[in-house]
């Protein structure tokens, strides 16, 4: 698998807390925990809740606004027991900017 890399921003200071960002056609959303980056699906996948209109805990989880489903920014895992799984993105800051990057299939 390749990974394709899109640019979302110039620097961390445009983005909030908790942002949705729609990039390549896909939504996604952009969170940031002690000034590290993370990206990951825009909606929870319980029930579909805006990720971007939720919070993130005291321990750097990312809790869906509808039902407080708790995820690890890191990886995806559902924390709080629940047994869903949000996707992630990988996210680097580099001097060119802030990039996010989407896995393409290769038929090589």
């Amino acid at each position: 698998m390749l990974i394709k890399w899109h640019k979302i921003a110039e620097d961390i200071s445009e983005l909030s807390t908790l942002t949705e960002i729609e990039i390549a056609n896909k939504k996604i959303c952009v969170a940031i925990h002690n000034e590290v980056l993370f990206a990951c699906a825009a909606k929870c996948p319980h029930a579909s809740g805006v990720m971007a209109n939720g919070f993130i805990d005291a321990l750097g989880n990312i809790v869906c606004p509808l039902h407080r489903y708790k995820f690890n920014l890191k990886n995806g895992l559902n924390v709080s027991g629940e047994g869903y799984f949000l996707k992630t993105y990988p996210i680097e800051h580099r001097k060119e900017g802030i990039f996010v990057g989407f896995k393409q299939n290769s038929f090589l």
